[in-house]
C-alpha cells in the first residue's frame, strides 16, 4: 500500500526497509546474485535502465521476472529475435472495420519491460527502444504517446562472441544506466539452485512496493544532499576516461571515453546506494560502489589495452585511484 511520508528522513528509512524486503522476496527464487539485485533495484529507484550480460542459463530472465513480481507493476516481455520488427515493440496503426486508423500499443507500454536477448535482433529494431528509454514516450505517425510511469527497461544480453548476436550501437548502450555482468554461481549456490528447481515446490513472491511508492522514492533520490567533493570526484572520474586530456592512462589504453551522462549516473547512483545502505548522504565510496557498471559500457579500449590484457574493469579500478588523488 502506498502512503505519504512525513519528511524525507522517514521516506529514506522506508526506502531502506523496502530494499531489505525486496531482497528477501527475490531471494526466494534467485540464489546468490546479490550484486546484480542491488544494481537492478538501484537503477529502478534512479529511474534508469539496466543491461544484464551473461551466458545462457544464469537466470537473467528469471531474475527480471521475479523482480517484477515483487513490485506492484505491469510487466511486459519482448523476446528479441532476428526477424523482430520495430512495430512489434512500439506498436502500429491499424485500420478497423469502419476504415479508421487506430493505434495498437506494443509491449513497450508497460512499467517493467524485459528486453530478452536484446542483441539477437538487428540494430534497426534495437533502435526502436531509443526514444522510449530516453523520452518515456514513442512517436507513431506523427502522434506522441506517453508511456506509463514508472517505466524501466531491463535488458538481457548474451556475450557478443556468441553466434547470432548484433553488438548494440553506442547510442543505445548509453541509454542504460548500468551494464551488469552475471557470473557463474559458486558450488554451494549451484547445489542450492539444483535442489530447489528439481523439487515439486511452488514459491510465492509477494508484492512489496507500489508504483506510487517507487515514483516517490525516485524523487527522494534526487533530493538527497551530496557534498561538493563527492560530485567533483564523480566528474573527475568520468573525465579521466577521455583520451586526449590529462589522464595518461586514458591516453595510453582508451580509444573512447564516457560522456556527461556517466557523471550524472554516478551521482544519482551514489545517492541511491547511500539510501539503500541506511545513509542520508553519499560519500566517495558510494560512487566507487557503482562506478564499474556505470562506466564499463561507455569506454572503449584501444588495441594496446586488448593486446596487454587490460580489461575494462581493471582500467576503471586504476582510474578510480587516480581520480581520488
Amino acid at each position: 500500500m502506498s502512503k505519504k511520508f512525513a519528511d524525507d528522513v522517514e521516506a529514506a528509512n522506508a526506502l531502506a526497509q523496502s530494499y531489505k524486503e525486496l531482497k528477501s522476496e527475490i531471494a526466494k527464487v534467485i540464489v546468490g546474485q546479490d550484486e546484480v539485485v542491488r544494481l537492478a533495484l538501484t537503477a529502478i529507484f534512479c529511474h534508469g535502465h539496466a543491461l544484464l550480460i551473461g551466458v545462457p542459463g544464469l537466470a537473467k530472465t528469471l531474475l527480471v521476472q521475479t523482480l517484477a513480481q515483487s513490485l506492484d507493476l505491469q510487466f511486459k516481455r519482448i523476446q528479441f529475435t532476428p526477424d523482430l520488427m520495430p512495430s512489434d515493440i512500439v506498436g502500429a496503426e491499424t485500420m478497423d472495420k469502419e476504415r479508421n486508423f487506430q493505434f495498437v500499443k506494443g509491449p513497450v507500454f508497460g512499467n517493467i519491460v524485459l528486453a530478452d536477448e536484446i542483441n539477437r535482433t538487428p540494430p534497426k529494431t534495437q533502435a526502436a527502444l531509443l526514444e522510449a528509454m530516453q523520452e518515456n514516450a514513442v512517436t507513431i505517425a506523427g502522434n506522441r504517446y506517453a508511456l506509463p510511469q514508472p517505466f524501466f527497461v531491463l535488458a538481457t544480453q548474451n556475450p557478443i562472441e556468441q553466434e547470432g548476436t548484433y553488438p548494440l550501437p553506442e547510442a543505445q548502450l548509453d541509454r542504460f544506466m548500468f551494464n551488469v555482468f552475471l557470473d557463474y554461481p559458486s558450488y554451494e549456490q549451484e547445489l542450492k539452485i539444483v535442489k530447489g528447481t528439481t523439487a515439486d515446490e511452488t514459491v510465492t513472491v509477494n508484492k512489496t512496493v507500489s508504483a506510487e511508492e517507487i515514483i516517490a522514492f525516485q524523487h527522494l533520490v534526487r533530493r538527497v544532499p551530496i557534498a561538493d567533493n563527492v560530485v567533483e570526484y564523480a566528474v573527475k572520474l568520468t573525465m579521466s576516461t577521455r583520451p586526449g586530456g590529462s589522464s595518461a592512462l586514458a591516453n595510453e589504453f582508451l580509444e573512447w571515453g564516457a560522456g556527461p551522462r556517466a557523471s550524472q549516473n554516478l551521482v544519482l547512483g551514489a545517492k541511491c546506494n547511500a539510501l539503500l545502505n541506511g545513509k542520508y548522504s553519499p560519500d566517495i565510496e558510494d560512487v566507487k560502489a557503482i562506478a564499474k557498471p556505470v562506466l564499463r559500457h561507455r569506454i572503449v579500449r584501444n588495441f594496446k589495452a586488448e593486446a596487454e590484457g587490460q580489461s575494462v574493469d581493471k582500467l576503471i579500478d586504476k582510474l578510480m585511484d587516480q581520480a581520488k588523488m
